[in-house]
């Protein structure tokens, strides 16, 4: 696809999942046996990206790996979605980043990362020509430096932005991070998120604190409870849709902001972008995989069949 076709590009992390299914979790001193193990691209920006272009939107990311085995895989797994890969960047120092994830036979899942080469990419490694040329560029787990950067070059070609902190970034808090805040058109945070940012352990408020700050949007994904989205013009509370069966919640959180992205680049208002985000995610947490999202065909099936039209 050319770079030029581009609807939104995904900025942050690209990370390797290396997936093992086991009986139980292991305590101290103990040993579990692997059942099956996967591996696959993740990440947050890769997550985003693989979604959107799911979803039928033209996507490309931006990211760091390694020249590695695990960067091989991210590539290919990136290339076969039909995600534009110009603007990953290679490090010769550090390895390619990755997630252990490991779950157990009742659907627990415990989580070790590396983040290795994604936490090194520069201001200076940006690629300009490829953020200019989208629509909307989304900004995830990305450094302060480098997210200033992004801002700015998308800034100067008048393209909207999303942003979504993260955990460890959200620590920082809102003050600190005000500059970046004032700067993006949309921010996601999940309930922790939230809080870290505001010290509010009430979304809403927390909600508010932030929309203060300058976003038109902030959307607080509050996983199975559902999502909150406040604007400008108002507030809303979408539930979430029960799915057929939970298999695997990892990367619910990213297919929800591809979600809403993707339908906001369609045209559709903010609530029926969050409508159509909170189906993506219902369908994904029924899927094995960070980034086993639906098809746009198979999110407008979903919705006739509980009465929706999208």
């Amino acid at each position: 696809m050319p770079e030029d076709q581009l609807q939104a590009v995904s900025v942050g992390h690209v990370l390797v999942d290396l997936r093992v299914q086991v009986d139980r979790l292991p305590g101290v001193d103990e040993e579990a046996v692997i059942r099956d193990e996967t591996r696959g691209v993740g990440g947050s920006a890769a997550n985003v990206a693989v979604v959107l272009r799911r979803l039928g939107i033209q996507s490309g990311v931006i990211g760091k790996i390694g020249l590695d085995d695990f960067g091989r895989i991210a590539v290919d797994n990136l290339m076969r979605e039909g995600v534009v890969i110009s603007g990953l960047r290679v490090s010769l120092q550090d390895r390619t980043g990755f997630s252990i994830v490991v779950r157990d036979r009742e659907g627990s899942i415990t989580i070790y990362s590396y983040k290795g080469a994604a936490e090194t990419l520069e201001p200076a490694e940006l690629d300009e020509n490829i953020i200019g040329k989208s629509r909307h560029v989304h900004v995830a787990s990305l450094r302060p430096d480098t997210t200033l950067r992004t801002l700015e070059i998308a800034k100067k070609h008048s393209t909207t932005v999303s942003w979504d902190p993260g955990r460890v970034l959200s620590r920082m808090g809102a003050e600190r991070l005000a500059t970046i805040i004032s700067s993006v058109d949309i921010v996601f945070v999940n309930r922790e998120e939230a809080r870290n940012l505001t010290g509010s352990h009430d979304y809403r408020q927390a909600a508010r604190q932030l929309i203060k700050l300058g976003p038109k949007i902030v959307v607080v994904k509050l996983g199975a409870s559902g999502s909150y989205i406040l604007s400008q013009d108002g507030e809303a509370y979408i539930p979430a849709l029960k799915p057929e069966k939970v298999v695997d919640t990892t990367g619910a959180g990213d297919s929800y902001a591809a979600g809403f992205i993707a339908g906001l680049l369609r045209g559709y208002t903010i609530e029926k972008a969050s409508l159509y985000a909170t189906i993506v995610a219902s369908i994904k947490v029924s899927r094995l995989g960070s980034n086993a999202a639906p098809t746009h065909e198979e999110v407008v099936e979903r919705a006739r069949e509980i009465g929706l039209e999208l």
